[in-house]
């Protein structure tokens, strides 16, 4: 069952909403992966903020402490070249910086090629599922002991295409479909002893990077802002929120 999340026309930080929060957000240097920070920077949220892109994260880092808000940590980090001991050291070194972890936001995504399945290369696709997928994985194992030490949130940004067929969206879409049942299961595994939150999130047409590679044709501006999406997710956090456990959420215009 689909849940719904409605967009956010004029988003508006509350301010302290997310403090005491600590949160990982990967993919922070893409569209909506950025708005989320600097509304949760916005909020009073301690934040770590993951990418492979260095100067993405830098530009960002520089526009949060612009606007006067605490200065988030960056952690490059390329997923299609991480080893397991690499998000390891990642969960030590966010224990160690901010004692633990309430919130992780897997935002970070490669498209590959879009093509129909009887023309997708190999290669791509092993790629592309091993960033969208392999690395969702373990980027799960390695914040799960944190995450249960605080009941906390596991939200992973899924796509429509990975909730229903879409042709030539190839690796990318089968990514999001098992991203879909990485979720289920985790929901599934919860439990008084071992309490965390696991929900998707479709955040529906965004104005990325990512989106006008998928769809060349289309111009910019035809897709919604980023930060509506962003400002409707962060409803699900912090003290007015609580995400569903197993839900699948949708962000709708």
């Amino acid at each position: 069952m689909t849940l719904e999340l409605p967009f956010v026309k004029n988003p508006q930080p509350v301010s302290g909403r997310l403090a005491g929060q600590r949160l990982l957000i990967t993919g922070a240097a893409g569209s909506l992966g950025g708005a989320l920070a600097e509304m949760i920077a916005a909020e009073g949220g301690e934040l770590v903020l993951l990418d492979s892109d260095l100067k993405g994260l830098e530009a960002l880092h520089d526009r949060i402490e612009a606007a006067g808000h605490g200065q988030p940590g960056l952690y490059p980090l390329d997923l299609m070249g991480a080893s397991p001991d690499d998000y390891t050291e990642l969960a030590e070194r966010i224990r160690s910086a901010l004692g633990g972890l309430d919130v992780v936001v897997q935002a970070a995504a490669a498209l590959g090629e879009p093509a129909p399945i009887g023309l997708y290369a190999p290669q791509q696709w092993l790629e592309t599922l091993h960033v969208n997928l392999n690395g969702a994985f373990m980027m799960t194992q390695a914040c799960l002991p944190l995450l249960r030490e605080s009941a906390g949130a596991m939200l992973f940004i899924s796509d429509a295409c990975g909730r229903s067929g879409q042709a030539a969206m190839g690796a990318y879409a089968v990514s999001k479909w098992g991203l879909e049942g990485l979720m289920q299961t985790l929901a599934a595994e919860s439990s008084e002893a071992h309490p965390v939150t696991a929900c998707s999130i479709d955040p529906g047409p965004l104005r990325s990077g990512l989106r006008r590679r998928a769809y060349a044709g289309e111009m910019p501006e035809e897709a919604p802002i980023p930060e509506g999406a962003a400002a409707a997710i962060l409803s699900l956090l912090g003290t007015e929120g609580s995400p569903k456990n197993g839900g699948q959420y949708k962000v709708t215009t």
